[in-house]
């Protein structure tokens, strides 16, 4: 992923309004993002713990979704999968929603998904982050096709909340 500015990332939002955008919290770590290993950049928001974000560019067009993670359950304790880059964790993964762009999103429709809690997907598929013993499944992928299958996961997630 090449480098993001503040600005790009603020512009980028689509399931939520201009303010709000203009409003929440993005890194302040940009520079130092490890940007060639990312697929797409995700953080949590360090004011309001339940709010997280993702920016992704795909087919060329940079996107943003601000999401909602679900307060901690007692079904957290157990090993769950994150739907992007399955990667399993104790406790390390959260159904995040994010409301639908546009009309249907106004109208309160959602979409969501088992995301790992610090939405570092990239990094625990390219062994950059570990998530302890057993988070990452042996498989006969390489890395690239692994690296594929977490971008077409992403975008599928992408595209049930912000349609082309």
């Amino acid at each position: 992923m090449r480098p993001l500015t503040e600005r790009e990332i603020r512009t980028a939002f689509v399931n939520c309004t201009k303010g709000e955008a203009k409003r929440l919290s993005v890194p302040r770590d940009l520079a130092e993002r490890p940007w060639d290993d990312l697929d797409f950049l995700g953080w949590r928001d360090p004011q309001a713990p339940d709010r997280a974000y993702l920016v992704a560019e795909l087919d060329g067009r940079l996107t943003a979704i601000a999401l909602r993670a679900t307060g901690a359950a007692s079904w957290q304790a157990r090993r769950s999968m994150c739907s992007l880059c399955l990667t399993t964790h104790t406790g390390g993964v959260s159904l995040m929603v994010a409301a639908k762009a546009g009309k249907a999103g106004q109208q309160g429709n959602s979409v969501g998904a088992h995301l790992c809690d610090d939405l570092a997907c990239p990094l625990y598929v390219r062994g950059k982050k570990d998530a302890g013993v057993g988070a990452r499944l042996p498989e006969s992928l390489t890395l690239e096709e692994k690296i594929r299958r977490t971008v077409t996961n992403l975008t599928a997630f992408i595209a049930k909340i912000a349609p082309h």
